[in-house]
């Protein structure tokens, strides 16, 4: 089920206004939203040459805090204060910058990552920033959850926001599998990558899994999608009420399919 812009021609990291919409409800996100694979974790980990991350829209600190778990110190950058401050009370150094803005300062990093948050990043301007501050063999690696609704969950939620929300600047696509969307940001961070010059050849990694949700669950994470994010409380209400009606009818629970894939590349072995 993408989601994509009407307009076609703004590229997300212009979309300020929905980059910065998410820390409405920081502690609903931090809630709410999933975690992502340990396997991936470790993998980046490993592909690595030392424990030093820069969480790229670290938000609320989730992916930070999976790093920190297997052992590796992070710096978040986040733009949003509302989300930057509630990843400090989890005990993560955050800076306030958009990444294209963000002085370094000289400091090097092993990893840089961005979890469900490079495509809010000038896909250009940002992979030639993360090139500067990776050490040599650094990774870069932008990841991102691509889920799969149930067909009569996601065709309740396409119905009754095109009724609720005509105006808005997204479309919600039924007629094509998720990933297909997903496929199009994919390639525009691989191209950016590719364009820097500073790094091997861009590689996808994907790794499958599944969640079950129950009505009340789905409908907590809801409001921290970018699609409702921006939304008054009357519309946001008439479209989880028309999505929870559609999880009743389907006994008050489903199971998600999750593909969570990430777009990575190792930094040149010299640096300059």
């Amino acid at each position: 089920m993408p989601i994509v812009a009407k307009d076609p021609s703004p590229e997300p990291h212009r979309a300020r206004e929905v980059a910065e919409s998410f820390g409405s409800d920081a502690e609903r996100y931090d809630r709410a939203r999933p975690r992502y694979p340990d396997a991936l974790v470790k993998r980046i980990v490993a592909a690595g040459p030392g424990p030093d991350v820069l969480d790229v829209g670290c938000g609320t600190g989730i992916e930070a805090r999976q790093f920190q778990a297997a052992g590796c110190r992070v710096l978040g950058v986040e733009p949003d204060a509302r989300m930057a401050a509630f990843a400090r009370r989890g005990g993560l150094e955050v800076e306030e910058a958009t990444f294209e803005s963000w002085d370094p300062a000289g400091r090097v990093f092993d990893a840089v990552i961005a979890g469900t948050a490079w495509h809010w990043v000038d896909p250009v301007a940002g992979a030639a920033k993360a090139a500067r501050v990776l050490r040599p063999g650094g990774r870069l690696a932008a990841f991102w959850h691509v889920f799969q609704l149930p067909p009569t969950v996601a065709d309740a939620f396409a119905a009754v926001y095109r009724r609720v929300v005509p105006d808005s600047p997204f479309t919600i696509r039924v007629d094509k599998p998720a990933m297909d969307g997903y496929q199009v940001m994919f390639a525009k961070a691989a191209d950016g990558i590719q364009d820097t010059g500073a790094f091997g050849e861009p590689e996808q990694w994907r790794f499958d899994w599944e969640r079950a949700y129950t009505r009340d669950e789905w409908l907590d994470q809801m409001p921290t999608h970018g699609t409702l994010t921006g939304l008054p409380d009357a519309q946001r209400a008439q479209v989880l009420e028309g999505v929870g009606e559609a999880i009743d009818a389907l006994g008050g629970a489903f199971t998600m399919s999750y593909a969570t894939v990430a777009v990575t590349a190792a930094r040149g072995t010299r640096q300059g």
